[in-house]
């Protein structure tokens, strides 16, 4: 009879300790794939230096900060997504809708924090979570897309952004399509400014539909080693980059 695989013991970093290298994340062996560290606060330095490294934190309440690193890693490759033909013909029904960036980042991601999520009780987007975010907002590196209607607010997405590289974190909707609308848009910003790729950290049905995929993590890294080196995105949206989803329309 096999023995069963020896849990590595789970790093804990104190205040000043930084990540340690993704390559030591837990393995599928290992019963639970992708942890890589728990501890070590979620200031925004922290944050940065997570991202840098192609890590996020992902816990619920009552648990300690821990730190992810999955692989392979599901993202959305801008050239592959998929702009369903019905999304495009709600756009062109809706009356009195805009895309606005970072005009109520509070606001998106409490509504993402209450969303409902199928399979899960409770919420990941923990107060400390919430309040960390805002500060990485507050500090340049978290960005909001916000689908307007008749003036309010129905849908949206936070994500964060450093250089070039973006990554994707969570959605809402209080009407049909509101979220979907908001990653559409995303993806029409990120084309205008030659964004080739968004993290979408792991694999759901609904992402692999819009045409997200893995991507082994060795790869993903060197993509955002790269990325992040380039000039800090300007966070405006012009109706005009719909434009450049032309190509993305698919049936139905």
């Amino acid at each position: 009879m096999p023995l069963p695989p020896i849990q590595p013991a789970l790093i804990y970093l104190g205040a000043n300790d930084p990540l340690p290298d993704p390559s030591m994340a837990w393995d599928r062996s290992h019963g639970v794939e992708g942890l890589l560290a728990a501890g070590g606060g979620l200031s925004v330095e922290r944050l940065r230096e997570a991202y840098s490294k192609g890590c996020f934190p992902w816990f619920s309440e009552g648990q300690p900060v821990l730190w992810w690193s999955p692989d392979p890693r599901m993202v959305l490759q801008v050239a592959h997504f998929r702009f369903h033909r019905s999304l495009r013909q709600w756009m062109k029904q809706q009356k009195n809708w805009e895309i606005r960036i970072d005009t109520a980042f509070d606001a998106v991601i409490e509504h993402c924090a209450r969303a409902p999520r199928p399979g899960q009780n409770g919420t990941w987007i923990v107060a400390d979570m919430v309040s960390a975010y805002k500060a990485l907002h507050t500090a340049g590196f978290a960005h909001s897309i916000e689908t307007w209607i008749d003036g309010q607010l129905c849908g949206g997405l936070y994500c964060v952004s450093i250089g070039h590289a973006v990554f994707g974190e969570s959605m809402f909707s209080l009407v049909p399509n509101g979220s979907k609308i908001a990653l559409a848009a995303l993806v029409a910003f990120c084309k205008a400014h030659q964004v080739s790729m968004v993290d979408c950290q792991q694999n759901t049905p609904h992402l692999a539909l819009m045409g997200g995929g893995e991507m082994p993590r060795r790869e993903f890294l060197d993509h955002i080693l790269l990325a992040q080196a380039l000039p800090p995105l300007r966070w405006h949206f012009d109706p005009l980059y719909w434009d450049l989803l032309s190509t993305s329309i698919v049936s139905p």
